[in-house]
């Protein structure tokens, strides 16, 4: 287990950095003076700096030596609509928005990797340094690479990091295969005919249509997709009626969701069985049914020359590396990264979930303490996979 004592000197700076990024948290696309921050600490330390590829996003690239190998490091840095609830000294200062997925500490240690490679040199090749925008559902990832990413910044392989509340600070999971879910969205809206709720037969009522959609909803996953291949659909959004006119049958309902699964076939399989659903249901009660599923993210699977590579590195960090780890149902948008280039995404320790504050919970916070183990992990990748 080893962090360098470059590191361990800058860990001060770090931790300052990371509480100073987490009380000025910025959503997805509007990361402005997170950005100003990174390009102004890469430039310092003799990073070459280019802004503006998903409209926030900055890209560092450092090249030494004569290696031709290219490999690019993806750290996150928007925040989440969210109101902080935990009182610390660094608390969110920006009312109904706060870093509740630990990005101000992805952006800390990839900063703090880079400023140790930039100082040390020890590698031949080029490493690209991604601070992504609009992780969170904005398609910061997808909008990188549509601008053009990986034609201006080639990589012959990328790699993601994310923390894990419940692994210990010098604990991290290294993983083939799935490691998040895709994540896609539906919408339905059955339209019928409104009518007084005492005269039901004089209309086509959809909100007992939206019942038997709902009740049948599970039958999915339950009976139609390979019951050894992982699967969710959740319906999450209902809209019908007026609650101040409970003798009205409406004209239509809306209910919307989300859909996720670890491979292409399951993921085809619930656009089309939610679709069939739907339409039937319709046919059954006479009204009309109109469905969109919308193709938001793709499973993040781990390349296995990848991620053989992501072991090595974190095997001279870590005290222990784990290489079974459950795949998460979660989504994250470097899946679009890593179908560019060969991709291995790990889970950092994040020490435990204090108070019970996982991801996206009001209370929860990055622990500093994982700063010197994330950053050391970044240099040792670097510094294995670009020998000189």
């Amino acid at each position: 287990m080893s962090i360098p004592a470059r590191i361990k000197d800058d860990l001060p700076f770090l931790t300052t950095l990371r509480r100073d990024l987490h009380a000025h948290p910025e959503l997805g696309f509007e990361e402005e003076r997170t950005a100003g921050i990174v390009a102004k600490l890469l430039e310092e330390a003799g990073v070459t700096v280019h802004r503006g590829l998903g409209r926030t996003g900055v890209v560092g690239t450092l090249k030494v030596g004569d290696g031709i190998r290219r490999i690019g490091l993806r750290a996150d840095m928007d925040a989440l609509a969210m109101t902080e609830t935990a009182e610390r000294p660094y608390k969110s200062s920006v009312p109904g928005k706060m870093h509740a997925c630990g990005h101000d500490g992805h952006t800390a240690m990839l900063l703090g990797a880079a400023r140790h490679l930039a100082a040390t040199r020890g590698f031949s090749g080029t490493v690209h340094f991604i601070f992504q925008p609009a992780e969170e559902g904005r398609g910061g990832a997808k909008r990188m690479v549509e601008e053009g990413l990986f034609k201006l910044f080639p990589c012959d392989a990328v790699y993601g990091l994310h923390n894990m509340p419940g692994l210990a600070v010098d604990e991290i999971a290294v993983v083939a295969g799935p490691q998040l879910a895709s994540s896609d969205s539906w919408r339905v809206t059955f339209r019928g005919v409104g009518t007084h709720g005492a005269k039901p037969h004089l209309g086509r009522d959809p909100i007992t249509a939206a019942g038997t959609f709902l009740s049948s909803l599970q039958t999915i996953v339950g009976r139609v997709v390979d019951p050894l291949q992982p699967a969710v659909v959740s319906a999450c959004f209902l809209q019908a009626g007026d609650s101040k006119a409970l003798n009205v049958i409406p004209d239509l309902v809306e209910i919307g969701g989300t859909a996720r699964a670890y491979s292409p076939e399951v993921r085809d399989q619930m656009e089309t069985e939610i679709g069939r659903l739907a339409q039937g249901t319709a046919a059954m009660y006479g009204i009309s049914v109109e469905y969109h599923f919308e193709r938001r993210i793709p499973p993040v699977i781990n390349d296995a020359d990848a991620t053989a590579r992501a072991l090595a590195a974190a095997g001279s960090v870590f005290g222990k590396v784990r290489t079974n780890f459950p795949p998460s149902t979660a989504g994250d948008d470097f899946a679009f990264f890593a179908q560019n280039a060969p991709g291995c995404y790990v889970w950092l320790g994040n020490g435990p979930a204090e108070g019970g504050a996982l991801h996206h919970n009001t209370a929860y916070d990055f622990n500093d303490e994982a700063l010197g183990y994330g950053a050391a992990y970044w240099v040792s990748l670097v510094e294995r996979e670009l020998k000189g």
